[in-house]
């Protein structure tokens, strides 16, 4: 207990400088007591660690002294924050750092915990790809997270919803989200989202910028997926459906099966049911809706019924109309 207490000890004192009695008896949870001993241990071993008095004073490691308890590199030590996604770090280009970074702590384990961590990879696998899709290649992303890491500018031809543009960007963060990867990036003062299948070329522009102290890569993303979701499904649809559609209405989207469950309804007795779901809009809705069938009849909005109404005509007067070309054997 007390060598697993040393060992974080130090690691803060390494990573947060000088750091007051208080603070390290809160975040070790022992008492200001114990913090004293533990640093006259650190001492005894050869750690050279500065006690300072005053208010403003603190246990400091000697200016320049770091351990490497580890032996990692620069490069193994962010390949190990995504130790458990060797896929996405295969694609930013660490995926021999994160190879040999996981040799490293396997050899720094004691023995008796290397049996356990060997069957991590053999019993635990991450897998963000939806199905029926394959991982892409992404030229660019070592690139971009390189751009990253060095808080230097980019210009990219970018594939938008209005066409092709041109932009000089600011990177602030990579984000992978349901296999996809995004960067998060200033342009013309403000944080925006692009997404790197869509980047078409880019250049690492001279000189570097000055990332915001104040910006949070988790908390921005947070917000932009809220306020994402609530302007894409910016109307609702009432609809009647069957027990069976209205299990199939869950494999419309997550926004429609979360207005599924919150519902919280079963058939009547006619053996129909009645709900509200959120729609991005009456083309998308209707070609949604449309392989639901039978099972779902649109009530409101009136323009969505419409649509379905004349599209489901259309396709009774092709069938109606044309007799089945004969099978070739």
């Amino acid at each position: 207990m007390r060598a697993s207490r040393l060992l974080s000890l130090l690691m803060l004192l390494q990573t947060r400088g000088r750091v007051s009695a208080r603070v390290l008896a809160d975040e070790l949870e022992v008492s200001e007591r114990t913090i004293h001993r533990d640093v006259e241990h650190l001492s005894a071993s050869g750690v050279p660690v500065i006690a300072e008095r005053g208010a403003a004073g603190g246990f400091a490691l000697l200016e320049g002294w770091r351990t490497r308890l580890t032996g990692l590199t620069p490069d193994e030590a962010r390949a190990i924050f995504m130790a458990g996604a060797p896929g996405p770090a295969a694609q930013l280009g660490l995926g021999g750092a994160v190879a040999s970074a996981q040799l490293k702590l396997l050899a720094a384990l004691p023995p008796e915990w290397q049996a356990d961590a060997g069957r991590v990879g053999a019993r635990f696998h991450l897998d963000p790809v939806g199905w029926y899709r394959r991982v892409e290649r992404l030229d660019c992303l070592p690139i971009v997270a390189q751009a990253v890491w060095d808080e230097r500018r980019l210009r990219i031809r970018y594939e938008s919803w209005k066409g092709v543009v041109e932009r000089r960007i600011e990177p602030l963060g990579l984000v992978l989200k349901a296999g996809e990867w995004y960067v998060v990036a200033t342009a013309r003062g403000e944080p925006r989202t692009y997404k790197l299948s869509n980047i078409h070329a880019l250049d690492t522009l001279d000189g570097k910028f000055t990332r915001p102290r104040s910006f949070d890569l988790a908390a921005h993303w947070a917000r932009s997926i809220e306020r994402f979701e609530a302007e894409l499904y910016g109307t609702t649809a009432t609809v009647r459906v069957t027990a069976n559609g209205l299990r199939r209405l869950r494999y419309l989207s997550a926004a429609v099966a979360e207005a599924v469950d919150r519902a919280a309804i079963a058939p009547d007795r006619t053996g129909w049911a009645q709900l509200t779901i959120p729609i991005e809009s009456v083309e998308h809705a209707a070609s949604e809706l449309l392989r639901l069938g039978a099972e779902c009849e649109v009530l409101e909005p009136t323009q969505l019924r419409g649509r379905l109404a004349a599209t489901t005509r259309a396709m009774a007067a092709i069938y109606r109309s044309r007799r089945a070309p004969r099978r070739i054997s």
